[in-house]
């Protein structure tokens, strides 16, 4: 045992490495990709650190190579998520109950691995896997994660500190205890910081996790496991179960061990999660605790102020609309724009637009990748034909082409749209396409309400002005049109620490990840009192005469 009150290493953000030509990291990470291709890995069910390899296959491709297998992965079925709960179950009681500055001590260290020997391992995963191009790879599978650990053991200690007032002859304490049951950690193919932090965030306040990889990012996922066993997350502590949503999502769903659910994805499997748990309320240990970042269409507004800072904005726009291939839930998808700044705009716009790189991510010259999968692909070019059969009401400025034969490439495409309420300026499209609607400069405010209400959706957003009273006024109108608001800066890029990350309406509950607000969400405090001189008379002195 340690006789101390141990405080762990204050955090600092991991510096984003450059991969320029000639770099160590950059040779590094090339050869990885090299290895990485050349393999085909078989990925299994993962329960009590057992590996299953259940027969049922799926397939991890190259989204930018479709032809080009990855991995092949076992999927789990009913019967595994419940063997993983029993698993889990059997474990909790030990975990909760090993020291704090203990299970800190794990997920530091593997906040080093991934800072050291991983980092290669899961930026190449994620560039193959993903399509994500190296810095795209790095902020997100080498950067992110890391703060993610980091941080969250920080928050966690914070948390922990955070304890009541005690009158005179008594001591109260607060227990932070871990949720009853399990928590069902269901990831999205996005960004593989965030399968990390959905599983890793609970379990570092105590709790034990199912953790449900997305099919198309089930190899860095693998690779996230790996790093939590060889940092030494107990067996159990965390079950990998690869699979069909629905299939594992109604089995853990209606089990009465489920404590809690940690989500990202689409808002329509949110809320059908969600009317899952309300028609089994009857059937839980506790009231499960729903933690959701779900979808987004958010939103670039300009101020005609904005005339000096084109460049800035049209950066902003292209950077926040087009990287990643437009599949962040920040990722900007509509514009608003002033007709006094719309003409020399729009020619920028055509300018950077057509200067962007797209093709395979492992050519360091590429901006962008191929969006995920065939079902992505069809989606984003019906609202492409739906574009291009628009009429009056819609042109494509840039872009607008798409093309299946070796990979899932589609052009970054502009369309600029006269009716503010268009489906490509209301529906989450999570692709490469951004609208465009040019408002009359007097109507200012008359177009900041109807950003705010246009759609149903409050992740993120951005205003460019240099008038402060306009930006006074877009924060005002917009206050509840976004949970991560940016001034003068794209709406993407949240950093752990610096902006904490989620929205409300339809894009989720708004719990914060990347600091102790959703930490606060995976435990459930126990108040203690003490007193030193407890009473030995019944009468209270107001009764005596």
């Amino acid at each position: 045992m340690i006789n101390a009150i141990a405080r762990v290493p204050p955090p600092q953000n991991e510096p984003v490495l450059s991969f320029t030509a000639g770099s160590p990291e950059r040779a590094t990470l090339q050869a990885a990709l090299q290895r990485m291709a050349s393999e085909r890995l078989d990925i299994p069910v993962v329960i009590g650190g057992k590996q299953i390899r259940t027969g049922k296959k799926d397939e991890v491709r190259m989204p930018h190579k479709h032809s080009h297998v990855l991995a092949t992965v076992h999927e789990a079925d009913a019967s595994h998520v419940e063997q993983a709960i029993q698993n889990a179950l059997s474990v909790k009681e030990e975990w909760s109950r090993m020291p704090f500055p203990e299970r800190a001590a794990i997920f530091l260290r593997a906040a080093e691995l991934l800072a050291t020997r991983y980092r290669p391992l899961l930026n190449a995963s994620t560039m193959l896997g993903q399509s994500k191009t190296a810095h795209q790879a790095e902020i997100d599978a080498a950067c992110e994660a890391i703060d993610f650990l980091r941080f969250n053991v920080h928050f966690a200690e914070r948390l922990l500190a955070e304890q009541p007032v005690s009158s005179p002859q008594t001591w109260n304490l607060l227990d932070y205890r871990p949720l009853d049951g399990f928590v069902f950690a269901v990831a999205p193919f996005n960004f593989t910081s965030i399968s990390l932090n959905l599983c890793t965030a609970p379990a570092i306040m105590g709790n034990v996790v199912l953790f449900k990889p997305a099919p198309t990012s089930a190899l860095s996922s693998w690779y996230v496991m790996e790093l939590l066993r060889e940092a030494g997350v107990p067996d159990g502590v965390i079950n990998f179960l690869p699979g069909d949503g629905p299939t594992l999502g109604k089995a853990a769903l209606t089990s009465p061990h489920l404590g809690g659910v940690h989500f990202t994805g689409s808002t329509p499997t949110f809320q059908s999660m969600w009317h899952t748990v309300g028609e089994n309320i009857q059937r839980y240990k506790q009231y499960p605790r729903l933690v959701g970042e779900t979808g987004g269409k958010d939103f670039v507004f300009a101020h005609a102020s904005a005339a000096d800072d084109l460049d800035a904005l049209a950066t902003a726009i292209v950077r926040g609309g087009y990287e990643y291939q437009g599949q962040k839930c920040s990722a900007a998808s509509r514009v608003y724009v002033p007709e006094s700044l719309w003409p020399k705009l729009k020619a920028r716009l055509q300018e950077f637009i057509a200067e962007l790189r797209m093709g395979d991510v492992t050519d360091f010259r590429n901006f962008m990748g191929a969006v995920i999968d065939e079902r992505s692909f069809k989606k984003v070019s019906s609202y492409i034909d739906l574009a291009k059969q628009g009429g009056a009401e819609a042109s494509i400025i840039a872009g607008g082409d798409a093309d299946r034969s070796e990979g899932w490439f589609v052009k970054p495409t502009l369309v600029q749209l006269t009716n503010p309420r268009h489906r490509i300026m209301q529906e989450e499209i999570f692709a490469p396409l951004v609208g465009v609607h040019v408002y009359p400069d007097a109507r200012f405010e008359e177009t900041l309400r109807e950003c705010d209400q246009a759609a149903t959706y409050a992740l993120t957003g951005a205003v460019f002005a240099r008038d402060r009273k306009a930006i006074s006024t877009a924060m005002s109108t917009l206050r509840h049109a976004a949970g991560n608001f940016y001034i003068n800066d794209k709406p993407t890029g949240a950093v752990v620490g610096q902006q904490p990350f989620g929205g409300s309406r339809a894009s989720g509950t708004n719990d914060k990840a990347g600091s102790m607000l959703n930490l606060v969400r995976w435990t459930s405090p126990r108040t203690i009192k003490e007193n030193f001189a407890p009473p030995t008379r019944v009468p209270y002195p107001f009764m005596q005469g």
